[in-house]
Order: C-alpha cells, then structure tokens, then sequence
C-alpha cells in the first residue's frame, strides 16, 4: 500500500489571499498528519488566523502529542490570544503507522467524506470550531488503514459552492462518482472537486475553497522511495 494525500485550494474571488492553511508533517513514531485550518471570514485576516491555528496544531504533533490534544491546545490558544471574539476551523488527519490508524479529528460544521469497501458516507456529528467556546474539544474517529479507502476533508468554501445560484454540491454523491470510474490518483480527485465547486460559482468562488485527500491505495511504484509535489502559482513579479 501507499498514502497519497493531495490538496486543491484557491482563494475568495476578488481576495489577494486565501484564509485557509495547510500544514503537514511526519509524525515521530511513524506516518503523517495533515491540518487544515480555516479562519474566520477571509482574506489576510483570516490568513492570520489560520496560521496561528495551524502552526499550534503542528508544532505540538511534531513534538508527540496526540491529535486530539493538540486540537484542544490550538483552541486554547486562538481563545487566549483572540479573546474569544474569533473563530477557526480544524481538521486534522493522521495516518498514525503505530496504531495502524486513520485518526480524524473535526472541529468544523463541514463533514468529512470517507469512501472504503463498504461504501461512501460522512462524518456528520455536530462538532464547533475553535476560538470562541471554553472548553472546546475535536469529535475524533479512528478507522483501519485499509486499502481502498480514501478521506476528502474540505473548507466551507466547498459547501457555499452554487448557493446564490439555487445549486450545491452533493459530496458522497460526487465522490462516490469519482471513484465508479476507476481509482486515480488523489490530486486528481481533489483537483476534480475544487473545479466543480468553482463552476458552481460561475467562475468566482464565494469563499476560499480547499480540498484534501488521503487514499489508501495499491503501491504504483516497487521502490521505497518517498516523494512529494507542491505547485504553488505566483503573481508576476515586478521588474527591478
């Protein structure tokens, strides 16, 4: 088997900046963890947040903390360095190698898409967002890494997508679709996901979208090689 895990993301149309982070790493005692974190309205603003969110979570699962804990610590800390006047989303995902696990921890009011052999569902359980609540804690849900199973975790952005037109999209239905046509890799899926929002939006998202995947999947290579891609476009810089 392999982990594949691919993210799609674009800011609010008429934004210079996308309010929502992505951060990962490998944890110490073997696999990775994902965090995405979604501030509060968008744009640099939010941006701000997001960061300050993100880099809490993944500083502390760099050091061996539990994911749920580490959840719990960033929304102490927006709460005491914010207030309590502003919010977060936070996802954290964890393909922890020790207890052979996919560990899912939501604090969002978007669900988590998950789609394994025995079909394609979502983690729905109502869960709040951090900064603004004491004492608030990540509705966390563990499965199997098994092969075949995938997880698509994404921002409100995808959810508003179509709405001030009377559409939405229907996620289990899209990504359940996705995978009839055969396993592919998990940046096109998520690539697939982010463009049918923006066309739900007419070209101009209504809020920053972002989507990541995690497959479980057969190995496509027979070496031991670990890899991954980043490409991050770039306004043209201004000539000197």
């Amino acid at each position: 088997m392999e982990i594949q895990a691919a993210v799609a993301k674009v800011h609010k149309y008429a934004t210079s900046e996308s309010g929502d982070t992505l951060e990962i790493i490998e944890r110490p005692h073997g696999g990775l963890s994902l965090v995405l974190a979604d501030g509060q309205r968008s744009g640099r603003a939010a941006k701000a947040i997001s960061n300050l969110v993100a880099r809490k979570a993944i500083s502390l699962l760099a050091e061996g903390v539990r994911d749920g804990a580490a959840a719990r610590a960033a929304h102490d800390y927006l709460y005491a360095n914010r207030g309590g006047k502003v919010s977060a989303t936070l996802n954290i995902v964890s393909v922890d190698l020790v207890t052979r696990t996919l560990v899912i921890s939501r604090n969002s009011h978007c669900p988590v898409i998950i789609a394994d052999q025995h079909g394609t569902w979502a983690l729905n359980e109502p869960s709040q967002p951090i900064g603004i609540y004491p004492g608030t804690k990540p509705v966390i849900t563990e499965l199997p890494i098994a092969p075949h199973t995938w997880l698509v975790v994404f921002t409100d952005g995808v959810l508003a997508a179509g709405q001030r037109y009377g559409e939405r999209l229907d996620m289990v239905q899209l990504v359940s679709d996705f995978l009839a046509g055969g396993e592919r890799a998990a940046q096109a899926m998520a690539d697939d996901i982010l463009e049918r929002a923006v066309e739900l939006d007419r070209g101009r998202p209504s809020d920053d979208i972002s989507v990541l995947v995690i497959a479980i999947v057969p190995r496509l290579r027979e070496d031991s090689v670990r890899r991954m891609t980043v490409s991050f476009p770039i306004d043209k810089l201004a000539e000197k």
